[in-house]
């Protein structure tokens, strides 16, 4: 049984060229081509395609807002975004209005057709042009996340546990007892998934809270 496809691009020689692409491929079938996001929503309703490869910046309707009027009405229809969008605001975008694909106008044709064949699997696909900056946005959201887990006494305490000091000098300058200090540095380390002193230094200069420069 073919793939059902719909080709949805602003730009009439893009899409010419997809569906020519494919239709060579075994199993997969161009039913219908959208130059908007509206003509794309309304095809997919009447049509209830497999997959919508859908442009974004498309005039009437953009391709994040149709995407996600079309996953919300449960068409069954899976939506992968072809994209000149490298930017990872676009990207998050598409995924959150319900795309399971994304790739780039400048990705290798095969890529298209991985794209589709894990998509129909049931998982997710990015190109590999963009998929260093999305694993690169996480890496710096899960390092804020985990600074921010930090209150303003454990950040002090982080400071100078990674300076040297010890449990009892950092006691003194705080004028707290040595248990709180020790609670503190347990509470640190649960958090930050840490448990040497070594590493907490590590992390400390990572994230700005010392330089060790004095």
């Amino acid at each position: 049984m073919s793939v059902k496809i719909i080709i949805a691009d602003d730009h009439k020689i893009m899409r010419d060229g997809l569906r020519n692409m494919l239709e060579k491929e075994p199993g997969m079938e161009v039913i219908a081509e959208a130059k908007n996001g509206r003509e794309a929503l309304r095809l997919a309703e009447q049509l209830r395609p497999d997959i919508l490869i859908m442009d974004i910046s498309m005039e009437d309707l953009n391709g994040m807002d149709a995407t996600r009027a079309i996953t919300g009405k449960e068409l069954g229809t899976r939506i992968i975004a072809l994209s000149m969008h490298a930017d990872k605001r676009f990207v998050a975008g598409m995924f959150e209005a319900g795309a399971l694909g994304y790739l780039l106008k400048d990705c290798a044709y095969d890529e298209l057709l991985q794209a589709i064949r894990q998509v129909m699997a049931g998982r997710t696909y990015l190109c590999s042009m963009i998929s260093g900056v999305v694993i690169r946005d996480y890496i710096q959201r899960m390092r804020k996340n985990e600074a921010s887990l930090l209150s303003p006494r454990e950040k002090e305490i982080l400071q100078l546990l990674a300076e040297g000091g010890t449990t009892k000098r950092i006691a003194d300058q705080l004028s707290v007892s040595v248990k709180t200090v020790e609670t503190h540095r347990q509470h640190i380390m649960d958090k930050l998934n840490i448990f040497s002193v070594a590493e907490l230094t590590k992390y400390a200069i990572k994230e700005g809270i010392t330089s060790l420069d004095t």
